[in-house]
């Protein structure tokens, strides 16, 4: 009797390798700008709407506290309205890098305050204090990719990742192998209780991994709007220089360095032919 096997097995592999092949040919092209792939799969252990919903009740009490003090800026605000006019041209870029963005009701304030700091909570409620603009004297090439920044935790949804891994972390040992319902199909009295947390999303500190997803993805949000990708260098180094060596709230847990700026650089070619396109169609205008 001939055996066959051999036969099958090659030509399995022909045709195996004619997919592959195939597939290749059809793979979506790579697109413009930087890479830091998907989002976290954390995320889905806490259900979008609710922490969107935490921070919106969050920003509206940090408003009304500020109101209340006085240090709230009124629309005419000539800081406000810098700030505004820079969203403007930053928000329509960053819709593509999360669906629920286009949904999202986006808002700019200004709070006086010397702190340096900014953020962008869940659902695109961002503030500034006049802290971060007076004391850094920042361009609004600087603004932008602070900006940029922001939003790119929002759009990363960084801090439902943080609240999903805090959900594994510290209700592994209860819900045993409700985590892996979870991951498969989100049990909603696990994520239920995440988003009940209370987390203070204004001031949650971001991983490494974070912070340079924030960079980069800030970097080419800013570059698209027609802001010079190059600000971020100089922004970080006069972040080093206010913080003197320690970082200031606005930077989490991480300061700036050379590495950062490092990976800045590196990343470059990536965002300025965006950056100079742009500015190219905004001429033509």
């Amino acid at each position: 009797m001939i055996d066959i096997r051999p036969f099958l097995i090659r030509r399995l592999a022909t045709v195996l390798a004619g997919l592959l092949l195939a597939a290749g040919s059809h793979a979506a092209p790579e697109r413009e700008g930087v890479d830091v792939g998907r989002n976290s799969a954390f995320t889905k252990l806490a259900p979008a709407e609710e922490v969107e919903r935490m921070a919106l009740q969050q920003y509206r009490q940090q408003l009304s506290q500020a109101a209340e003090k006085r240090a709230l800026a009124p629309p005419d605000h000539p800081q406000l309205k810098r700030l505004r006019a820079i969203a403007q041209r930053v928000i329509p870029h960053a819709l593509a890098w999360n669906p629920r963005a286009r949904d999202w009701k986006w808002e700019v304030n200004l709070i006086g305050s010397k702190q340096i700091n900014a953020y962008c909570m869940p659902g695109g409620k961002i503030a500034f204090y006049t802290g971060i603009l007076d004391q850094l004297q920042l361009s609004d090439d600087e603004v932008a990719m602070i900006m940029g920044h922001e939003i790119a935790h929002a759009l990363r949804e960084h801090a439902r990742e943080r609240m999903g891994k805090s959900a594994v972390t510290e209700g592994v040992a209860r819900v045993g192998g409700a985590v892996l319902s979870a991951w498969l199909g989100i049990d909603p009295r696990l994520t239920d209780g995440v988003a009940r947390g209370g987390a203070n999303l204004a001031v949650l500190s971001f991983s490494r991994s974070d912070e340079s997803e924030a960079d980069l993805v800030g970097m080419e949000l800013a570059a698209r709007a027609g802001y010079d990708p190059r600000a971020g260098v100089t922004l970080w180094q006069k972040m080093g220089a206010a913080s003197k060596g320690a970082p200031p709230q606005w930077l989490s847990t991480h300061p700036a360095g050379k590495t950062r700026i490092a990976e800045i650089e590196q990343n470059l070619p990536k965002v300025l032919p965006l950056y100079e396109r742009a500015r190219r169609e905004g001429q033509r205008r």
